[in-house]
């Protein structure tokens, strides 16, 4: 584990590092200001969470909302989940994405809050970059924590990502693009170290609207699930469906 958080620790602080350097030497950002507000609405057949299930693979709704000045943003999101005695979860974020030719860096501080239940918020430090080349984007990023859960146990967890857009239309209405994203969530005591995976197809439409359909997995045993979330979720595999709308 000493060794594993020495690695990731190394490229948090290069992305870090990197994405500091680009914010400092690109200040056309800076003056490329516009304010600007997002809605985005999310129906989704289960709430899944880095692999795991948090709405015990029943349906939930995620509202989000999104502010945006230049390279700074912040925004808050919320979704029903079983993870919290209220069955509500609501998140905070801010952040900066500079951009360094195809490279777009993302530093940002997340605070995850479960209403009735405030000994689980937490926080996490978001250190990521994508690069974007034609039809493909390629992007990795890193979540830390100080104290995940409440649990006074540090946490990492760094996930890979490939993605594809289609240049053409499905029936001349549809948008295709493919993805895929392996991830490894580690704890530095307490919790079971675990990699997870994803990859599905994503149709857009009509400009603002989107259908996902996605599978997931993750290395956990029904034992090692058990004793790290309990009986408020679910590790096993599964395919997930959603519906989203941004305007």
């Amino acid at each position: 584990m000493a060794r594993r958080s020495r690695e990731v620790g190394i490229v948090k602080a290069c992305v870090l590092g990197a994405a500091l350097a680009a914010a400092l030497a690109v200040p056309a950002q800076a003056q490329d200001k516009k304010l600007s507000l997002s809605a985005t609405t999310v129906f989704t057949t289960d709430y899944i969470f880095r692999g795991v299930s948090n709405s015990h693979r029943n349906p939930a709704v995620q509202p989000e909302f999104d502010l945006t000045y230049g390279m700074f943003y912040a925004g808050i999101w919320g979704s029903n989940t079983n993870a919290s005695p209220d069955n509500v979860e609501i998140d905070y974020y801010a952040g900066i994405t500079p951009k360094w030719g195809p490279i777009t860096f993302n530093i940002a501080g997340l605070y995850y809050s479960f209403p009735g239940a405030t000994s689980l918020d937490y926080f996490e430090l978001k250190t990521g970059a994508s690069y974007t080349k034609g039809a493909w984007t390629l992007g990795v990023v890193n979540y830390w924590s100080p104290d995940n859960f409440g649990l006074g146990t540090e946490s990492d967890a760094i996930e890979g990502a490939l993605g594809y857009t289609f240049s053409g239309k499905i029936f001349n209405f549809f948008t295709p693009s493919v993805s895929g994203l392996i991830g490894f969530q580690g704890y530095e005591s307490v919790l079971h170290d675990y990699t997870y995976w994803n990859a599905g197809l994503t149709l857009g439409f009509m400009e603002h609207w989107s259908v996902d359909v996605r599978y997931w997995d993750t290395t956990y045993s029904d034992a090692e699930c058990f004793a790290n979330i309990g009986d408020f979720g679910s590790c096993d595999e599964t395919v997930v469906g959603t519906l989203k709308a941004v305007f």
